[in-house]
């Protein structure tokens, strides 16, 4: 009778675990967006990437990570590329699949510094990341990560441009 109760709870606890996990919300997505910058002069075109992720563990949590390279491993001219890069990493939810985003929590991270001081990074590092205060998950809502980058290229004349990334996919459930 006991090895019975036993082998009974053991199988009710799996079919408990299975349901769980079944019911479980999509825990992450990401999505990678990358872009080019020509500089003026003689300074190295670079490719910029980011990556978008949120994720569902206990809250939500969203990232974006900046690494860059550049084209042509010829560098004639090593002088300042920015006099600004900046992200502004956020979550955001929406109340049903196609209604417009709400951005629940953001932060904006001046990458000023790294960018100019290094001509490739693709290390994932907390210099690199940008991560927005996490939030209170809520099943019922869709969830994304998206970022958007304003730099301004040290003597181009033309001023601050903004780089919209892609999106997260939709956490819900």
């Amino acid at each position: 009778m006991r090895k019975l109760l036993s082998t009974t709870v053991a199988g009710g606890a799996a079919a408990l675990a299975l349901v769980a996990l079944a019911a479980a919300p999509a825990a992450a997505g990401t999505a990678d967006s990358q872009f080019d910058v020509v500089f003026p002069g003689q300074k190295p075109q670079t490719t910029y990437y980011v990556e978008n992720t949120g994720n569902v563990s206990g809250g939500v949590t969203g990232k974006s990570v900046v690494s860059w390279g550049i084209i042509d491993d010829q560098v004639v001219d090593n002088s300042k590329r920015f006099t600004s890069f900046k992200i502004t990493t956020r979550i955001e939810e929406r109340l049903t699949k196609t209604s417009g985003d709400h951005v629940v929590t953001s932060k904006t991270c001046d990458l000023t510094k790294l960018v100019n001081d290094n001509y490739s990074w693709f290390a994932v590092d907390p210099a690199n990341t940008c991560v927005a205060p996490s939030a209170v998950y809520d099943g019922g809502l869709w969830w994304s990560t998206d970022a958007t980058i304003v730099y301004d290229i040290e003597g181009d004349g033309k001023g601050a441009v903004t780089q919209e990334t892609l999106g997260s996919p939709l956490i819900h459930g």
